[in-house]
């Protein structure tokens, strides 16, 4: 009798086709820089947390990935995907440039909530000394000597062409933040490109702020995903990202994954110690 009945189960087994695969996983789309992949990794993490299963991939255009359906999500900043899509739009501040981005986005592609809280655009950086002497520490103190700055930035950075009325003189190049920030102390140049989630900016040097009106384009995280792919449960996992993430914790991400650590336990560790989820999971 067993043996007739475990033949039956077997046989209904394979009339029914056995137990439904599991989903496949969703392809969450990065580029090679490390900060790419590390914010395809934070959304990684939002998405495990309400259990769906994702992997990170890299492309080398993610925007091409998510395009073609080889990625479902992609993660950047809201200025950038802006210039990708309508070079030479001209929002600034930061829900502007929101705005104007998810206005321009091909058909088909859907733009989750951008981080308030979290940027990483360009900035000016000078030394405690070139502040005091110029009298203040906002990015308008150093436009209005225009005339007088010696910029530097590292090879391949994103700089403004122009900042208000000022069209600063192209920058002299280096290889990593270390030689940039060498450069500016011993005053081979007097002012240093960088970004504001930028991980190697000594303590000892001054951001300039830029202020309201803001004068640099916006550059908030959000993420971009195929319209119709996605479950409500899945959209809001993106979204809750935007509750959480602020610069300070961008910028030490960063640092560690610059410093070797695997961007996927990062990522990991920072949603256990930031939850989301209005009452947990």
């Amino acid at each position: 009798m067993r043996v007739t009945l475990a033949a039956g189960l077997a046989a209904l087994l394979v009339a029914c086709g056995g137990p439904p695969p599991p989903p496949p996983d969703l392809v969450i789309g990065a580029s090679e820089r490390p900060e790419s992949v590390l914010l395809a990794n934070v959304y990684a993490a939002a998405l495990r947390f309400y259990g769906t299963p994702v992997r990170v991939e890299q492309f080398d255009d993610p925007l091409t990935a998510l395009d073609s359906g080889a990625a479902t999500i992609v993660a950047g900043l809201t200025g950038g995907w802006l210039q990708r899509f309508a070079p030479g739009s001209g929002g600034r501040a930061d829900e502007t440039v929101y705005r104007q981005m998810v206005g321009v986005l091909p058909e088909g592609i859907g733009a989750g909530d951008y981080t308030t809280a979290a940027e990483d655009k360009a900035a000016a950086a000078v030394t405690e000394r070139t502040a005091t002497a110029w009298g203040g520490r906002e990015l308008t103190t150093a436009l209005r000597r225009c005339a007088e700055l010696r910029p530097g930035a590292v090879r391949g950075a994103a700089v403004p062409a122009k900042v208000g009325r000022c069209a600063p003189p192209k920058p002299v190049e280096f290889a990593d933040d270390a030689t940039l920030f060498d450069a500016l102390r011993t005053g081979a140049i007097n002012l240093a490109w960088t970004s504001t989630a930028d991980p190697g900016v000594p303590a000892d040097i001054v951001l300039l702020a830029d202020e309201k009106p803001a004068l640099i384009r916006a550059q908030n995280v959000v993420p971009l995903y195929r319209r119709n792919e996605l479950g409500p449960q899945q959209v809001v996992a993106l979204n809750e990202v935007a509750g959480v993430l602020d610069t300070a914790s961008l910028k030490q991400l960063r640092a560690e994954v610059a410093a070797g650590a695997d961007p996927r336990l990062v990522a990991d560790r920072w949603l256990a110690d930031n939850p989301i989820g209005a009452t947990g999971h």
